[in-house]
C-alpha cells in the first residue's frame, strides 16, 4: 500500500543516481518511475520522490531519515554504501537508544540514522522521516506537535521522552506519531544548530479530493506561507506539498500542467479542464 505522506528529496538534476543508489542499497526496493524532473521509488516499502530541481535547494540534517536494521550486519552494509563521498555525524556506536547507531550525510547531502531495533516498534515502517527542530525553530517541537495533532484527524502520539538535565531540559528528546498510518518521529536538537528547515526535503500530502487540499492548505497557510504548485510551509518552516491522490492521470489532460505552473493551492477542477 503506497504511504499516504511521501518524503520528497529535492536533487541537484542526480534524483535518478541516486535512487539506483538506495535501491541497490535498501532490500525490496526499486526505481517506479522517472522523468527529467520527477523520480519515484519504493524504497524498503516505503514511497519516495525524487526532485531535479537545480542547485537552489539541498537537504539538510534539520530533516533525515531513521532507518530500522534489525541487525548489526545489516547497519554496517547500508552505512558501507552511504560512506562513499559521504559525511559522519554521529559515528557507528553503541549509545542509550541503540545498541547500534549511526548518522551519515551520503554523497548527495541527504541524512540517514542507521538505528539497529525492532521494526515491530515503528509500525513495521523500516524507513522513518524524523524532523529537528532547530535554529531558528529550536525548542518548537511540541507546538508542533499540537499543531499536527489539530490538522490531521487520523493523529495517534506514541509519547514523548525529554531532555532530563541541560539547556535544554524539558524540550522533546524524540517523540513518534503517527499521521494517516504513517510513521514520523521528531525532536528539538540538544545543541545549537545553525540551519533549520527548507525546500531541500518536504512532505507530500495525498489527498482524496478539493476539500481534503482545502482542508490542508488553510490549515497550513493559516500561519505559515504560500508556494505555487501545491508547495507551501507551516508556521514552523517544514516545507508541504498538498496534492490530489490521482495527480498523476490529471496532468494526463492537455493543458493541465500549464494550469498547474499557475496554481499555488491546487484547484482540482482546473486541472481536469
Amino acid at each position: 500500500m503506497e504511504n499516504s505522506i511521501i518524503p520528497s528529496i529535492w536533487f541537484d538534476q542526480n534524483a535518478k543516481e541516486a535512487f539506483d543508489l538506495y535501491s541497490q542499497t535498501f532490500p525490496n526496493s526499486h526505481v517506479t518511475r522517472h522523468s527529467p524532473i520527477v523520480v519515484e521509488a519504493q524504497l524498503n516499502g516505503v514511497k519516495f520522490i525524487g526532485i531535479n530541481g537545480g542547485p537552489t535547494f539541498k537537504p539538510n540534517p534539520s530533516i533525515s531519515f531513521m532507518v530500522i536494521c534489525e541487525s548489526k550486519e545489516e547497519v554496517d552494509r547500508i552505512w558501507s554504501a552511504f560512506s562513499a563521498g559521504g559525511n559522519t555525524l554521529m559515528p557507528l556506536d553503541s549509545y542509550p537508544w541503540s545498541p547500534y547507531y549511526g548518522w551519515i550525510a551520503d554523497k548527495y547531502g541527504v541524512n540517514w540514522q542507521l538505528y539497529q531495533g525492532k521494526l515491530s516498534d515503528t509500525n513495521q515502517q523500516a524507513i522513518v522521516p524524523t524532523l529537528m527542530y532547530c535554529g531558528a525553530q529550536q525548542g518548537k517541537c511540541e507546538a508542533a506537535l499540537k499543531f499536527y495533532e489539530d490538522m490531521f484527524d487520523d493523529f495517534h502520539s506514541n509519547g514523548i521522552m525529554r531532555y532530563a538535565t541541560g539547556d535544554y531540559e524539558g524540550l522533546v528528546q524524540h517523540t513518534q506519531f503517527l499521521v494517516n498510518g504513517f510513521t514520523l518521529m521528531a525532536m528539538d536538537s540538544g545543541v545549537t544548530q545553525n540551519f533549520t528547515f527548507n525546500e531541500g526535503i518536504s512532505l507530500s500530502v495525498l489527498c482524496k479530493d478539493q476539500a481534503e487540499i482545502d482542508n490542508y492548505w488553510n490549515s497550513i497557510t493559516a500561519r505559515g506561507q504560500e508556494g505555487l504548485c501545491g508547495w507551501c510551509k507551516d508556521e514552523f518552516g517544514v516545507s508541504w506539498q498538498i496534492v490530489p491522490a490521482k495527480i498523476a492521470t490529471y496532468l494526463q489532460n492537455p493543458g493541465a500542467g500549464e494550469a498547474l505552473m499557475k496554481m499555488k493551492k491546487i484547484i482540482i477542477k482546473d486541472l481536469i479542464g
